[in-house]
């Protein structure tokens, strides 16, 4: 082991020299607080398993999966030194046909992955890594597809599984929570080709409720009608309306583009150094804007820290299941009469909780779901896993994410019972959004708000408790500065 370039809810990932490869490697290890847990455990393996299956310079290549002494799994893959899609967009754009070389690419990943009974179901910019390739041609950056903590076998995809994806990609199939087939990728793919190619995403959805029904984008406004007519139909809400796969989907958008998919630029994006430093390439093994790199290998999240931030993103169509980041957990002394403020590591979030809450806190950054930037947030409760959807206790998180209005919703849990809400009310200028659902699975109440803080934020709050009166105290000791 070299030294820890990332750090996430479910794993932690390590830069390693392999003396038999003779190369540098990225090996993600599942987090201690998860070996027991059976569910998660079993995601990471498979992701694991996936990947295994698959022989193609498009996905990132597991190239040993073991146990460790202590019992934790640990898949040992190919580092990509060179970032990911989202960190090149932070940057600039891509000329069209750096965005083709990076679609047909990723294309072919994905079709090896269909070629071995594999769906990826969560195609995005944080998810397209870079790796540099050298061969006789000279130092080549290869786009390559990582993160399968969503992903399925085909043969499984006709079960119930649990909603997952990331709104801005996500077929609408996938976000009715319908049995899926190749062409939802494909839709994922067309949606990241209109955000490549137009400079913006084809849709604004901030749940995957939005996703179930989109209405048609519009045109992208290229000047190639044949490209738009392409992507617009691999985009198509009907499946059956779009193409049959996603290699027929490629091949199209490259004859419309006029470019050669066989070809790849020699040195088509240089390649960064700066990309392979301790800080970037934390960045680049621990996640980016949609998730981990590397993936989160837990549930239908992504949750993956970005120099130390981490994703919370939402599941199941309405329902926000939080993963609560274990590197910064601290334990303190406990006295069920006393309360503390906690506030998160800007000092932008504050709220004042009974001392039983603090005996896991988590003052790090998030990256809420479809963006791309770190906002402040800040968890707190009676212990690791307080969060959980199998054995819930209380706590409560708050986080900023950029919206310009409060949503049409709020998260549901069918874990509970009756609800009220939501309760629409102002204070202070600001607007809210609450609702309280109640006989929760073994907690009295489950407190969901979003504030609206100014145009281009919202404040969200999740509170857990055993008790109504402290969740309503928690509630309004909610603090923020400087927003």
């Amino acid at each position: 082991m070299r030294r820890r370039i990332g750090s996430g809810a479910f794993a932690t990932v390590w830069l390693a020299h392999d003396d038999h490869l003779d190369s540098l490697v990225a090996i993600k290890v599942l987090a201690d607080n998860w070996t027991d847990d059976l569910h998660v455990r079993q995601r990471f393996i498979e992701e694991g398993r996936f990947l295994r299956k698959v022989e193609s310079p498009h996905v990132v290549a597991v190239y040993d999966a073991g146990v460790l002494e202590d019992e934790r799994p640990y898949l040992v893959m190919a580092y990509a030194d060179q970032g990911t899609l989202a960190d090149r967009l932070e940057v600039s754009g891509l000329s069209s046909a750096q965005a083709l070389t990076v679609i047909t690419q990723v294309g072919r990943g994905l079709e090896a992955l269909h070629d071995r009974g594999v769906l990826h179901r969560d195609v995005k910019p944080g998810n397209v890594l870079f790796r540099t390739v050298e061969n006789g041609r000279g130092s080549h950056v290869v786009a390559m597809l990582g993160d399968l903590g969503l992903g399925k076998a085909m043969d499984m995809s006709s079960r119930l599984t649990m909603v997952g994806g990331t709104p801005a990609y996500v077929a609408p199939e996938q976000a009715l929570g319908e049995p899926l087939d190749p062409r939802a990728d494909q839709f994922s793919l067309a949606a990241l080709s209109y955000y490549l190619l137009a400079g913006r995403q084809p849709f604004d959805h901030r749940s995957l409720a939005a996703a179930e029904d989109p209405a048609p984008p519009p045109s992208m406004g290229i000047d190639n009608p044949a490209a738009d007519a392409v992507v617009l139909r691999g985009l198509a809400k009907d499946r059956d309306d779009r193409f049959e796969d996603v290699a027929a989907f490629t091949a199209a958008l490259v004859e419309a583009l006029g470019g050669d998919a066989g070809e790849e630029p020699r040195a088509w994006i240089p390649v960064d150094p700066d990309l392979a430093t301790e800080v970037r390439a934390a960045s680049t093994a621990a996640g980016s804007t949609a998730g981990s790199a590397y993936g989160s290998t837990a549930g239908d999240s992504s949750a993956g820290r970005r120099g130390g931030g981490r994703r919370w993103p939402w599941v199941a169509a309405a329902v926000l299941t939080l993963a609560a980041g274990t590197g910064a957990g601290w334990a303190a002394e406990r006295a069920s009469t006393s309360e503390r403020e906690v506030e998160d590591a800007t000092g932008t979030i504050a709220v004042t909780v009974p001392e039983s809450w603090t005996a896991q806190v988590d003052p790090e950054p998030w990256t809420p779901a479809g963006g791309r930037a770190q906002q402040p947030s800040i968890a707190s409760g009676t212990r690791e896993g307080w969060n959980s959807e199998d054995d819930p206790a209380p706590g409560v998180f708050v986080g900023i994410l950029p919206g310009e209005k409060l949503p049409s919703r709020l998260p549901s849990h069918p874990e509970c019972g009756p609800s009220r809400g939501p309760i629409f009310d102002e204070r202070d200028g600001d607007d809210y959004m609450t609702t309280f659902s109640y006989d929760c699975q073994g907690l009295e109440v489950t407190v969901e708000r979003v504030v609206r803080l100014n145009q281009n934020q919202l404040l969200w709050i999740q509170i857990r408790s055993d008790e109504l009166g402290t969740a309503n105290r928690v509630l309004d000791s909610v603090t923020t500065y400087g927003v």
